[in-house]
């Protein structure tokens, strides 16, 4: 059973850092001073921004749903729930 805790915290803390990493590649929904100057499009362009937009927001909720569940699971595992 330790082992498995072990292979969860490592798991978890992987997942914790590809979440932040979709995070930081996710572009906001402001485009601030970039539309002044007409910077406001993506680097991919017009629609292939878009979708890539639409996956990094789907990947970020199921990194975040697992990143979620795994911290129960270990909180649960670890006695101290």
């Amino acid at each position: 059973m330790n082992g498995f805790v072990i292979v969860l915290a490592v798991l978890n803390i992987i997942i914790s850092l590809g979440l932040v990493i979709l995070v930081i590649f996710q572009e906001g929904n402001a485009k601030g001073l970039g539309a002044i100057s007409g910077g406001a499009d993506t680097f991919f362009g017009k629609s292939k921004g878009r979708s890539m937009d639409r996956i990094l927001k789907k990947l970020t909720t199921l990194a975040a749903g697992l990143f979620g569940a795994f911290t129960i699971i270990l909180y649960l595992l670890t006695g101290r729930g």
